[in-house]
């Protein structure tokens, strides 16, 4: 059976543009796949421990009989962390922008990630090649001419760790302007902000359907 790891990383339970989004792209996958097994992981609504990446970090450099329950604790989800991936045949990443960049909850998990002797810098990408799709999405405008343009200190960087990194083949579904509907500012923008939405979702869907077929092929 296909298993597919989702790991979502927005601070919202509802309202959720990723969160949506993500599901319209698993909503889709499972039933062109007809059996398959998603794995969640959701590090927005359960964050990481604080804690962790620092027990993880100093941990080898520590007799195991010595370390600290921070270190253990450490360690013992680095591995979790690392078989989740192992473990999986393709991923659903839905990743925020948070204050211009990237969300504090997956750099926390890609920190925690790397320090895994099995995805460490320099090692085999062991995932290398498997088929991932990022959904992101943005409260404002980045694009050239806009206000903001070269502000967008985050999609570059999921897609660096994801597909340069950990190695996945990786493709990437984009949605702007999701704060139109709750900032008057941007009120003359939500029209173009629900046709954007509406785009993100139907790239979603077909996504979803090349992700099928390459599972079944």
């Amino acid at each position: 059976m296909t298993t597919i790891f989702r790991l979502d990383a927005s601070i919202r339970a509802q309202g959720s543009v990723t969160r949506a989004v993500a599901d319209t792209l698993q909503g889709e996958l499972i039933a062109r796949l007809g059996q398959a097994s998603v794995v969640a992981r959701d590090i927005g609504l359960s964050p990481l421990p604080a804690h962790a990446w620092a027990g993880a970090v100093f941990a080898p450099h520590v007799p195991a009989e010595q370390r600290s329950v921070e270190q253990k604790e450490g360690l013992a989800l680095g591995t979790l962390l690392a078989d989740e991936l192992l473990n999986a045949d393709a991923y659903v990443f839905a990743l925020p922008f948070y204050n211009f960049g990237v969300s504090q909850h997956f750099k926390a998990y890609v920190d925690i990630l790397l320090t895994e002797p099995r995805f460490a810098p320099g090692q085999p990408q062991l995932i290398g090649g498997r088929p991932a799709h990022l959904i992101i999405a943005r409260g404002g405008g980045y694009g050239p001419g806009t206000p903001r343009h070269g502000w967008d200190h985050g999609t570059a960087w999921y897609q660096r760790v994801l597909g340069d990194i950990l190695g996945l083949d990786l493709a990437t579904t984009e949605v702007e302007l999701t704060l139109a509907d709750t900032n008057p500012a941007m009120e003359g923008l939500r029209g173009l902000a629900a046709e954007n939405l509406a785009q993100g979702h139907a790239h979603a869907s077909q996504s979803a359907g090349v992700l099928a077929q390459r599972l079944q092929g």
